[in-house]
């Protein structure tokens, strides 16, 4: 029993290692942003409808790689716009997005990853691209 316990908490430790901490909150972001010295990465998503977005998330964000790299260097903001009832967001959460859009993708354009530095000042913004996960992040954090 012991051990199917332990096995149990190593298992569950390196699923949430793994896991990709997304904020939803611009302040809470910038906060750590600061302290941490790091980018943030501002993601506008039409998660249950918009089909770049999806593969934008599938493609770079969801992999190793990136998530790998994204945890030393990148506070992740994710912006969403979901348009199915069942995910419908809160009314405080909404309007947050919504004053997020208006200062950062006024153009409503889906996807829209936009690049912030820590003092929440636009660095580059780019969307979907057929590259590498590696000539992606070298797109968002070029040295």
């Amino acid at each position: 029993m012991k051990q199917l316990i332990t096995i149990a908490t190593i298992l569950f430790i390196s699923l949430n290692i793994q896991a990709q901490n997304w904020l939803t909150n611009i302040d809470e972001a910038g906060k750590i942003a600061k302290n941490e010295n790091k980018k943030i990465i501002l993601s506008f998503q039409g998660s249950d409808w918009c089909a770049p977005c999806i593969k934008l998330d599938h493609d770079f964000f969801s992999t190793e790689e990136f998530k790998k790299y994204a945890k030393d260097h990148f506070v992740m903001l994710k912006v969403d716009f979901p348009r199915r009832k069942k995910n419908r967001l809160s009314k405080e959460q909404q309007k947050h997005n919504n004053q997020l859009a208006e200062k950062y993708n006024q153009n409503g354009y889906f996807p829209l990853v936009v690049v912030l530095d820590k003092n929440l000042k636009v660095l580059q913004q780019t969307s979907y691209k057929d590259i590498s996960v590696a000539d992606f992040i070298k797109l968002l954090d070029p040295k």
